[in-house]
């Protein structure tokens, strides 16, 4: 019986994952050949009927973007979620809300990003896409009623299987989700993650005949003595990772302070990338920018050229980003990566002839380093590269690059990344590279209300008496205003003689205690238990106001913690 309900199990969520991968492939080709039909709009009927030269500049670049901006403004303003490139709502939905997304999210992404990424943006279509299987997916589980561990993982699954075929890199595309989903924690999860990447991929494959547009040789090589150099490159690009991933939530920021109206910012953005794009029109600038990345790699591009588009690509998808576009920081982030990457590689063969300095092994490098340091998520990289290239010749220079990248980025951005910032600033305390259990929980959904407490008048002895009775071993101490003053427990009165037992329990109040709030998680709480060396937290209203409202206690949150993990991940048995 035990053997026929786990073989029943796992059949049903690989049929599943299987079907989610197929779904999430056809919302990428989808999603494709609307950003082409887009783009043929734009560039092939639009910009002939408004182009006008002056000094050889093609003037009618610059409005492309911007038109395309104001037709997206309904769609951003009545649903603001679809702003930026939506893998951390992703995110959000597996870890805080049972893997529910929309279902109609996906054809409005699909629709906002097409149009932004087709008249010019600068912004990706990969996490999109990933957002689109995603969201696809997560309908087929809210259809199908499932259980919250099985939408979470199936949600999972088509931003695995979207990622995928983006790239055709099946294995990376399980990488990534399970690393920015999941945070590195792997389980018995990731054989239904792996399976959707797969099929995923193999979709795209079968429709569009490609996956990632960009042609790479096999027979790229290094000398080992790069090795240094290519450690200096990844301090000096987990740096500019980290300080463009707080450039672009500063820069939103300023906007979302302005009291300008959302048509105008976005036109403004949509006008900001237009004119940068107008000075090169033919690499990449406006739009995802693949064709960038191949000069790069290939080696036909100057180095003040490589700088140039490596800097207009980060100023141009922080426009675009910040002032609440539909679009993904995949693409652009792996533009600038391999444009700089290349140009250190250039600087490095004129500082060294005598090595042989081939720039396609500093820009694939870069290309990792940069992504890995903005997203913290290396082994999706090192992996990524691996499989474009189809070999592993190219490994020990990524590896280098990519976990120096990483590690910088991750000192500077003290464990977030360009995804979870996002978050942050919706009240989501979500560090990378830890499982996030105990951050999903709050307080409130844990804590005891109506607790046992007593007041700083009774006497050791009844403490002892109240913890012969009830079983608790810790209670709060409040005043006539139930205002919290301490705690007091087992340790207070043991192996205490009868004669101090007899005194008033205010005398043996700790002055250092720690109190919660509720807009607190249960991994806020578990720190302070921890650090205060206490058995029983008190919850408060305020800061300011002290008033008792619920106690948790280190049971409570292990508990909590227990019931979290049957939610997040599918078990063996």
């Amino acid at each position: 019986m035990r053997t026929e309900k786990y073989i029943k199990k796992w059949s049903t969520i690989l049929l599943l994952s299987i079907i989610t991968g197929v779904i999430g492939g056809l919302g990428a080709v989808v999603f494709r050949k609307m950003v082409a039909i887009v783009r043929m709009l734009f560039f092939g009927s639009l910009l002939p009927r408004i182009s006008f030269y002056y000094h050889g500049y093609n003037f009618g670049y610059i409005f492309l973007p911007a038109i395309g901006s104001l037709l997206i403004v309904a769609i951003i303003r009545n649903y603001p979620e679809l702003k930026g490139n939506g893998i951390p709502e992703v995110i959000e939905a597996v870890i805080f809300k049972k893997g529910e997304i929309k279902g109609k999210l996906a054809f409005l992404k699909a629709l906002a990003t097409s149009i932004t990424i087709g008249s010019g943006g600068s912004v990706g279509r990969e996490g999109p896409i990933g957002f689109i299987g995603a969201s696809l997916a997560s309908a087929l589980t809210q259809a199908f009623k499932l259980s919250p561990e099985t939408k979470k993982l199936l949600t999972t699954c088509g931003l695995a299987a979207g990622i995928a075929g983006t790239f055709n890199t099946p294995f990376a595309g399980a990488m990534f989700a399970l690393e920015v989903v999941y945070m590195g924690v792997f389980s018995i999860n990731l054989v239904p993650i792996f399976l959707s990447a797969v099929v995923g991929n193999a979709v795209t494959l079968i429709l569009l005949g490609e996956g990632f547009e960009v042609t790479l040789s096999s027979q790229i090589t290094y000398n080992h003595v790069e090795l240094p150099l290519l450690f200096l490159m990844g301090l000096i690009f987990g740096l500019l990772a980290a300080y463009w991933a707080k450039f672009i939530f500063w820069l939103t920021d300023k906007f979302e302070k302005s009291r300008a109206p959302l048509p105008f910012k976005l036109f403004i953005g949509g006008l900001g990338v237009g004119v940068i794009g107008m000075f090169f029109p033919k690499y990449g600038i406006l739009g995802v920018g693949y064709e960038g990345i191949e000069l790069a790699i290939a080696g036909l591009l100057p180095l003040t050229v490589l700088i140039f588009l490596g800097i207009g690509k980060m100023l141009a998808t922080s426009l675009m980003i910040s002032t609440g576009h539909s679009g993904g920081i995949f693409a652009p982030s792996l533009y600038t990566g391999a444009l700089l990457g290349a140009a250190y590689g250039k600087m490095l063969s004129i500082l060294f002839p005598t090595l042989g300095i081939n720039t396609a092994v500093y820009a694939l490098a870069g290309m990792a380093a940069f992504f890995s340091g903005l997203t913290q998520a290396p082994i999706n990289q090192i992996l990524m590269v691996a499989e474009l290239t189809r070999g592993y010749a190219l490994l020990p220079c990524v590896i280098t690059s990519t976990t120096t990248s990483f590690l910088t980025a991750r000192f500077i951005l003290r464990g977030s990344s360009v995804y979870t910032l996002k978050l942050e600033r919706r009240g989501f305390r979500i560090k990378t590279g830890r499982p996030v259990v105990l951050e999903t929980i709050p307080v409130k959904d844990i804590m005891t209300t109506n607790p046992i407490f007593v007041n700083p008048q009774d006497r050791l002895i009844d403490i002892e008496h109240l913890v012969a009775h009830t079983g608790h071993d810790c209670f709060p101490v409040v005043n006539e205003k139930l205002e919290v003053l301490g705690i007091v427990g087992i340790k207070d009165f043991l192996n205490k003689p009868q004669k101090v037992k007899s005194l008033p329990i205010e005398r043996f109040l700790r002055k250092n205690y720690a109190v919660g709030y509720l807009n607190e998680t249960a991994h806020d709480a578990f720190e302070k238990l921890i650090k205060y060396d206490q058995n029983l937290l008190p919850i408060v209203e305020s800061p300011e106001c002290k008033k008792l409202i619920g106690v948790v206690t280190k049971r409570d949150i292990y508990k909590a913690y227990y019931r979290a993990l049957q939610e997040m991940y599918i078990e063996e048995e």
